[in-house]
């Protein structure tokens, strides 16, 4: 059998060595639904890996932009060049209908978000709409990947049943498995290519099968074969349930630092000397698109009442006030009304060097001050402007043309390593990340966590 009559991997006759070379060939078409921050890297690594991709992406600007060889994801090392190379080279090309990428394509990968709603409830919508453009264009011996986070069991009770009553095909005529995306925002290509082993689970056996093999081509690390997609599902809701808890538990700690006459932070960092202990540091709030979602696919899907996981969320979402009122007693102490100060915020991301602004502690934090009748201002050097706070966005390099009564540490960006501390009259500073060495200083400190 030639490389060119294997077309799909899917219940193949062909051995196993062959279905490998024509998936690495690019006999084998690959669609990737959303090219956005975690997409647009997959993208890129599938299509230096095989040489035939199609990027779908509903916003014209990213597609006219990929399609141009350029790269709309900032701050990732090596995407702007293996973009721009693997699209002058024919192996990567971007189009805005999903429905024309599934019509191209034999294995499609959806990485699209799983926000939730006001009501902590996982919206799914996205992800429905592109499974629903997929099955318009499914044909027999096809392999779909799920790397969105999602509650466990929705690939097996939701999107199944949507691909089979779509698509006219039956269950045993394609492949349906789950690869949850385990990868960061500034080292996406490092963790895609094989920082982590890949996870992989399908609905059958040989849905598990053909995406261990293509995962394989992926990474060079392991690939890890659990025994259902929905156990592929919960392994990365359970990773970041882990870390909210663990968070949690810190900034718990954390409340004591003032009681106990002991720094938090340090008395961590020691107990993690213990290969058994792996406490995570305390915080002003858990924010991005991540942890703070993933208990509610969990609290939402199931019945148990997740006693833990609610009062770690509880614990979490206290912590933006917990940094007001810090900075509140700071200021009184002294001798000031918060009503009558100037308080700057210190980073408005929820990450250093990353855009994304998604649940950062930063919005309630400004909200909080500015209900307070304090002026608050920010500086970001990720972000342009302060769309979306309650706040006035100030130039980093501007910085010292203005004077503060406060300013509050929220995400530790490196640029914020070169503020000229010694050039502000002495003030109130809260360290919300165990950042800043000013004991150099006449400022007032406090950090969370610390003695």
């Amino acid at each position: 059998m030639s490389l060119r009559e294997i077309q799909t991997l899917y219940g193949s006759d062909a051995s196993v060595d062959d279905q490998r070379s024509a998936f690495l060939s690019g006999e084998i078409p690959v669609a990737v639904y959303g090219l956005g921050k975690m997409g647009l890297p997959l993208a890129a690594v599938y299509a230096e890996t095989c040489g035939n991709v199609i990027g779908a992406d509903i916003d014209p600007d990213v597609v006219a932009a990929i399609n141009r060889g350029d790269c709309h994801v900032k701050r990732e090392p090596g995407l702007d060049e293996l973009v721009s190379e693997t699209v002058e080279s024919g192996a990567l090309r971007a189009v805005e209908s999903p429905v024309e990428a599934a019509d191209r394509a034999s294995i499609h990968v959806v990485i699209v978000p799983t926000p939730i709603t006001d009501a902590n409830q996982p919206d799914l919508a996205i992800l429905q709409s592109v499974i629903e453009s997929i099955a318009d264009g499914l044909d027999q011996g096809d392999l779909v990947v799920v790397e969105c986070t999602v509650p466990p069991g929705t690939t097996r009770d939701e999107l199944l049943p949507l691909l089979e009553r779509e698509s006219d095909l039956s269950r045993e005529e394609f492949g349906l498995a789950v690869c949850p995306e385990r990868t960061s925002s500034g080292r996406a290509l490092q963790d895609i290519r094989g920082a982590y082993p890949k996870v992989v689970g399908g609905i059958d056996d040989e849905s598990t099968r053909v995406a261990e093999l293509v995962y394989g081509e992926l990474t060079d690390n392991d690939v890890i074969s659990v025994p259902n997609a929905t156990t592929a599902e919960a392994v990365k809701v359970f990773e970041g349930v882990y870390r909210d808890v663990n968070i949690a538990l810190a900034n718990e700690l954390a409340s004591i630092a003032d009681d106990a006459e002991i720094s938090i932070n340090g008395a961590i960092e020691t107990a993690n000397t213990q290969p058994f202990c792996d406490l995570h540091k305390p915080g002003p709030g858990v924010g991005g698109h991540c942890i703070p979602y993933y208990p509610y696919f969990l609290i939402e899907q199931f019945e148990a009442p997740f006693p833990l996981l609610r009062t770690a969320r509880e614990v979490n979402d206290s912590m933006p006030g917990f940094t007001v009122e810090k900075t509140v007693e700071l200021l009184a102490e002294h001798g000031k009304a918060v009503a009558d100060s100037r308080i700057l915020v210190l980073g408005l991301t929820y990450r250093p060097g990353v855009e994304e602004t998604r649940a950062t502690p930063a919005r309630p934090i400004c909200a909080d001050l500015t209900e307070r009748g304090a002026d608050v201002f920010a500086v970001d050097p990720m972000l342009d402007d302060a769309e979306g706070f309650d706040a006035t966005k100030l130039a980093f390099e501007d910085l010292a043309e203005h004077e503060f009564d406060a300013a509050v540490l929220v995400t530790d960006h490196d640029e914020f390593a070169g503020i000229d501390w010694a050039g502000f009259d002495p003030m109130v500073v809260v360290d919300g990340r165990d950042a800043l060495d000013l004991s150099w200083t006449d400022h007032r400190i406090y950090t969370i966590g610390g003695d």
